[in-house]
């Protein structure tokens, strides 16, 4: 089963409270991405963003260049219809993040909760983060958020890779620099905890694009 064709199933077949991996609000990305006071004109990407919740979070807080990724059309619907009229403003992107055709040196947040921890194999790992540095602006932030050493082994039927703030911020370099980082205790709707790694990255002004 491919990635597109397994997310897609996850999603017509589960609601949101029978996933792992929802919150009613994604508390500490909300914390995270406040800290950073990025003007409201600010182009940020949710990357797997599929229908949580951080876009309407956002929209909330008055931005108003919001894009949303996911390899799964039919989580973006549900978004795009929980959002009823105040989806319009939103660009809706059914994409792989390691080859989808973003914009360069655009986004001033590139924000992943979940996503980047699937990338067990060394090569989409790359790929994700060439695609990174090419659409993340000089100066612009990644969010990361990935399983904590001491989290799971899978999710959703499939291996994840778990990182510690150091190695996570390695994935990344030399193109970011790491300038905070933090750890979240995820209460699942099935009442597990998964402990989450999360880091801050700034794009250095003088990397160059992949």
């Amino acid at each position: 089963m491919d990635k597109q064709h397994h997310w897609q199933s996850v999603y017509t077949t589960r609601d949101a409270a029978h996933t792992s991996w929802f919150r009613p609000h994604l508390d500490e990305s909300l914390r995270l991405i406040d800290a950073l006071r990025l003007p409201i004109d600010a182009p940020i990407i949710d990357v797997g963003g599929g229908r949580a919740s951080l876009v309407d979070d956002l929209l909330t807080r008055g931005f108003r260049d919001l894009s949303v990724l996911d390899l799964s059309d039919a989580a973006l619907a549900d978004a795009r219809t929980r959002l009823g009229a105040r989806g319009v403003a939103v660009r809706w992107l059914t994409a792989d993040a390691t080859a989808a055709a973003l914009p360069p040196a655009h986004y001033a947040l590139w924000h992943d909760r979940a996503v980047f921890h699937f990338l067990t194999d060394a090569d989409d790992r790359a790929r994700y983060v060439a695609n990174a540095v090419r659409s993340v602006r000089a100066h612009g932030h990644v969010i990361a958020g990935c399983f904590a050493p001491d989290g799971p082994e899978r999710c959703s039927g499939l291996p994840v890779q778990r990182y510690d703030a150091s190695a996570l911020a390695a994935a990344f370099a030399p193109a970011f620099k790491m300038t905070h980082h933090s750890r979240e205790l995820h209460r699942t709707p099935f009442d597990t905890d998964q402990p989450f790694t999360y880091v801050v990255l700034q794009r250095r002004h003088d990397a160059t694009s992949a």
